[in-house]
């Protein structure tokens, strides 16, 4: 089981990432494509992502807004994976713009 990270910790590692905001309980960022299809073709890829880590974010998708939320849904807090997680959809986000 993963440990949760204290507030101080997901405080920390939010100054490190894109436009994550959150807290212990998850995190979250939300990203406007350039169209639908770039929308989806971003869900595509952190699905690979996903599936490779083993980790899968909840995700809403409207148009061409997504938002991707990170929690260990274990223990309901937010661990060492989410925030791994998180680095890696930003680094797909990066790619699609």
């Amino acid at each position: 089981m993963a440990d949760a990270l204290t507030a101080e910790a997901v405080r920390d590692e939010l100054g490190r990432l894109t436009g994550w905001s959150g807290s212990p309980a998850g995190i979250s960022r939300t990203v406007e494509l350039a169209s639908f299809p770039a929308a989806v073709a971003v869900v595509d890829r952190v699905a690979v992502v996903a599936e490779e880590l083993d980790h899968h974010p909840d995700i809403d998708i409207r148009w061409r807004t997504v938002t991707f939320r990170c929690v260990t849904h274990s223990v309901d807090r937010v661990t060492v994976r989410d925030l791994e997680l998180a680095r890696r959809i930003d680094e797909i986000i990066g790619g699609a713009r």
